[in-house]
């Protein structure tokens, strides 16, 4: 059966998702621990490859398994052989050609800034740390300009080698809730660093290194030397991966 799983992570002493062969990451944790309990051999599809330290709340992967376990045990088995900054959410039994990553339709991500005169220790994992005062309406106001199908070749890692860098961002939104400034994309697929640059490029626009409409002239440029810094991963977090049947 094809087996459809949620996991929630904090990313911070891995690689990332994807498993390497000279470092630790999530898939290779998730499949050492699924084969202890499955006594089988299991190859994880995940829905988004997290770079290292990014952070995921709805992180999605699939996989086949002849196991004779009740699926709605499977979590509590399988987070049994996890370590505490991993846990599977939930399990479902899926059809045969559901996959993780071609399957979905949209992603959503958040990155978040702590933005206070100090540091906070609980968000040093989770955040970016930025100090001094920023301008939202003129963020929100760049952030529209983004919202829609564009080229988003100046928001993607220089060293990225992807052909096709046109995509749709389905929403995005700055959101202030007290010290903490949430941005959250929805797309349905990401560049490599796409969201970090985005957060970084707003930020820019927050301490008005950047006016709101020059965003249209950065998308329409596809340089990515025009668009803002790549923010740190520690801010990222995948939140929801979205599928017709949700």
């Amino acid at each position: 059966m094809n087996v459809k799983i949620e996991i929630e992570y904090d990313g911070t002493n891995y690689h990332g998702w994807q498993k390497q062969k000279n470092s630790i990451s999530i898939q290779e944790i998730m499949e050492n621990a699924i084969k202890k309990v499955l006594k089988e051999e299991v190859k994880l599809i995940g829905a988004g490859r997290t770079d290292a330290g990014v952070h995921a709340k709805g992180q999605v992967a699939n996989f086949h398994t002849n196991t004779k376990i009740p699926i709605e045990k499977l979590p509590y088995a399988i987070n049994s052989q996890l370590p505490p900054d991993i846990v599977v959410k939930s399990a479902t039994i899926v059809p045969e050609d559901f996959h993780a990553r071609y399957s979905a339709k949209a992603k959503v991500y958040t990155y978040t800034i702590y933005n206070s005169k100090f540091p906070s220790p609980f968000y040093r994992y989770y955040s970016y740390f930025y100090p001094f005062q920023l301008d939202l309406k003129s963020m929100r106001e760049a952030a529209s300009y983004i919202v829609g199908e564009h080229d988003f070749a100046a928001f993607k890692a220089s060293n990225s080698s992807v052909k096709n860098t046109v995509r749709t961002v389905n929403s995005l939104e700055v959101i202030k809730l007290g010290d903490i400034i949430k941005i959250e994309v929805e797309a349905n697929g990401f560049l490599y660093n796409m969201v970090r640059i985005i957060a970084g490029t707003l930020l820019n626009v927050g301490i008005r290194k950047i006016k709101p409409e020059e965003i249209i002239k950065i998308i329409e440029s596809k340089d990515r030397s025009r668009a803002g810094p790549t923010l740190p991963a520690s801010g990222l977090c995948l939140e929801k991966v979205i599928y017709d049947e949700a």
